[in-house]
C-alpha cells in the first residue's frame, strides 16, 4: 500500500515505519483517554475536548472554570522526565521536530495564561506511574 507524502518529513528507510507512523493519532490518544476515564470515575464530566475557542486547542478544557489540560505523550513532546530516545535514523530531523514541538507547547501555554486560563500539563509517564496524583493535579484547579 502506497502512502502519500507531504514532503515535511524524510522518506523512511523502511516503508513499515511510514505505515506505523501514519496510524499515530493526534487526538484521542491513549493517555488522553486514560485521563478522561479518571475524570469520569471521579464524577467530572463537564469538559470540552480540543476546544477551538481556547488558544492552543487544549486536549481537555473546563470552559466555565478556565482550566486547560494538555496531555503530552513523552516521545512527541520530548519529555524531560523520562527522556525517551531519539530514532536512530534521520536524527537531525527528529531533534528539530521534537524541539519545535516543545517550543510550540510553551507558546500555547503562555497564550492561555495570558488569556486568563489555568494550564495543567500531564505527561504520559506521570499518568502511567501515578494516575491518581495526576487526577488530583487537575482537580485542585476545579
Amino acid at each position: 500500500m502506497a502512502y502519500l507524502r507531504d514532503g515535511r518529513s524524510p522518506v523512511p528507510k523502511d516503508e513499515r515505519t511510514s505505515a506505523q507512523m501514519s496510524r499515530i493519532r493526534a487526538t484521542n490518544t491513549g493517555p488522553e483517554r486514560a485521563l478522561r476515564q479518571l475524570l469520569r470515575e471521579a464524577g467530572y464530566t463537564g469538559y470540552r475536548l480540543h476546544y477551538k475557542k481556547a488558544p492552543g486547542r487544549p486536549d481537555i478544557t473546563f470552559v466555565g472554570r478556565s482550566v486547560a489540560v494538555f496531555v503530552h505523550g513523552c516521545f512527541w513532546h520530548a519529555c524531560r522526565l523520562c527522556q525517551p530516545p531519539l530514532p536512530k535514523s534521520n536524527v537531525p530531523f527528529w531533534r528539530h521536530k521534537l524541539l519545535a514541538n516543545r517550543a510550540r507547547d510553551t507558546r500555547k501555554s503562555k497564550a492561555l495564561r495570558q488569556a486568563g486560563w489555568t494550564v495543567v500539563t500531564i505527561r504520559e509517564c506521570q499518568l502511567r506511574k501515578r494516575p491518581q496524583q495526576q487526577l488530583e493535579r487537575v482537580l485542585q484547579h476545579l
